[in-house]
């Protein structure tokens, strides 16, 4: 698999992902997450508003089984902690005191 991340830094949000599920297809708005010290993944979802007014929610793409989607998840982790240690974070800072 063939992984390219995108640094975002927002909040929560570290990064965002794009994965080559397969040669020429691709795989957009995967988002990687720091929750409370530690790195979650987040598969693209679906929403549209219901009938009812509710917003319902499905998985873009969706695994045979929970292992499946464990091993996916973690080869991300993987792919992302190698980027990052390539790719250093850059925090920017405005001074105050200049203006």
């Amino acid at each position: 698999m063939n992984i390219l991340f995108r640094d975002v830094q927002t909040g929560i949000v570290e990064a965002r992902a794009i994965m080559e599920i397969a040669d020429g297809v691709f795989l957009n708005e995967i988002t990687i997450l720091n929750i409370d010290g530690e790195i979650v993944v987040e598969f693209p979802r679906k929403s549209f508003l219901g009938k009812n007014r509710r917003t319902y929610y499905m998985d873009v793409i969706t695994f045979e089984d929970n292992d499946k989607r464990i091993v996916w998840e973690l080869e991300i982790k993987s792919a992302y902690r190698e980027w990052r240690k390539a790719n250093k974070k850059v925090l920017v800072y405005e001074d105050k005191e200049q203006k």
